[in-house]
């Protein structure tokens, strides 16, 4: 990812804007073996007590680093019951990259936080239709097939 996605401009900006990188060689310890980094690049999203919320593994390029960037912040603000902040990340990510890898468990996640912020359950219908539209083939799909059911 050095060579290739690090150095794109759009990267570097949201890294500098959004995140707090921290790169370590994978056989470091004890922190690779705290954080069970077996295989890299592995990209981790932590809190600030180091509580992990996202992880992904293998080559990104930087039309799939920014946006799983995004999904592990919304991820992140959603564990932490901070709704409206993982809203702004999701809808940032679809609006953005609505093509990405990350897109679908974005549309899943955007579902839940506005269930889980408003206690009305069309939301998750909603986003069980957008994923069955657009996405019919992708596991977030599958994960939201219940909500098919929602009046």
């Amino acid at each position: 990812m050095d060579a290739v996605t690090y150095p794109n401009e759009n990267v570097m900006t949201f890294i500098n804007d959004r995140v707090i990188p921290l790169r370590i060689p994978s056989d470091h310890q004890p922190l690779a073996t705290e954080y069970r980094v077996n295989w890299t690049p592995a990209l981790l999203i932590l809190d600030s007590n180091g509580k992990e919320h996202h992880r992904t593994i293998g080559f990104l390029d930087e039309n799939q680093l920014v946006p799983a960037l995004l999904l592990g912040s919304g991820n992140l603000h959603f564990n932490s019951n901070h709704y409206k902040e993982a809203l702004q990340d999701y809808a940032t990510l679809l609006q953005n990259h609505p093509h990405s890898d990350a897109a679908p468990e974005a549309i899943f996640q955007q579902g839940v936080s506005l269930f889980k912020s408003t206690h009305d359950p069309k939301p998750l219908r909603q986003a069980y239709e957008l994923l069955d539209r657009e996405y019919r083939e992708s596991l977030w799909r599958n994960r939201a097939y219940p909500y098919r059911l929602i009046p």
